[in-house]
């Protein structure tokens, strides 16, 4: 067997922490006919974890901790990220797209390095920012497996950003409340309710008389807003 044939059929692996990515070493394995793996846990990425597999890339869907320099700077290492770089780097894109009053943004695919979404950009492809957080998501898995599909069989040359880049910062949990919309903005409550209604994501919400309100499944309607709740009593002052 050539040294080209073995490399090319090395295995990948997938970094995700995210429910809605499950699936997407399935349905790589089956499409590129070779092997797949999935790191989901920060605590299980190290560099015996993968130097065992010596994949032939890393694919990074929905990654929210640090990626040891000592893994991408031995296998190259995609990050799928949410804006059309260098517009966007940063923390919670997602979110801050939707809060600037875009609704559709470009999902670019980067050469993970020492800076914050800085690398090298491969390919980038549109994507819609209509529906909730977990329906914007999911359409985004089925784009990055086809992106993935195309760097894995295309081995694209990455070139750097072009432009000035436009930073974001991460949103915190307090930015939830939507005491923090626009006061009297049907749109903005309902733009703050569907931007965090994803699985792993602080959910919109209101305090109110030591309880906890919190709002999913939103929609907008031409007599107001309509949406799934959920109450919750608030721990006692001090705890």
């Amino acid at each position: 067997m050539s040294n080209s044939f073995a490399s090319s059929h090395r295995p990948l692996l997938i970094l995700s922490s995210r429910p809605w990515n499950k699936s997407l070493a399935t349905r790589l394995s089956s499409c590129l006919k070779r092997k797949v793996h999935c790191i989901t846990s920060s605590s299980d990425l190290n560099l015996f974890a993968v130097e065992k597999i010596n994949p032939k890339w890393i694919f990074v869907p929905h990654w929210s901790n640090f990626i040891p320099d000592e893994i991408w700077s031995n296998w190259p290492t995609v990050i799928f990220h949410m804006t059309d770089l260098p517009y966007g780097r940063g923390g919670s894109p997602l979110q801050n797209l939707i809060k600037r009053g875009d609704t559709s943004t470009m999902i670019s695919a980067l050469r993970c390095s020492a800076g914050l979404d800085t690398g090298d950009v491969y390919i980038k492809q549109q994507i819609s920012l209509y529906g909730t957080a977990e329906e914007i998501f999911i359409r985004a898995d089925a784009v990055i497996e086809k992106m993935i599909v195309q760097i894995v069989c295309n081995d694209p040359v990455a070139s750097p950003q072009k432009g000035q880049p436009v930073l974001f910062q991460r949103r915190t949990p307090e930015q939830s409340n939507l005491q923090n919309c626009q006061k009297g903005h049907l749109n903005s409550w309902f733009d703050q309710i569907r931007m965090l209604d994803a699985e792993g994501y602080p959910h919109a919400f209101l305090e109110f008389n030591g309880m906890r309100i919190e709002f999913r499944r939103a929609s907008l309607r031409f007599d107001g807003l309509c949406a799934d709740v959920k109450i919750v009593p608030l721990p006692p002052e001090g705890e």
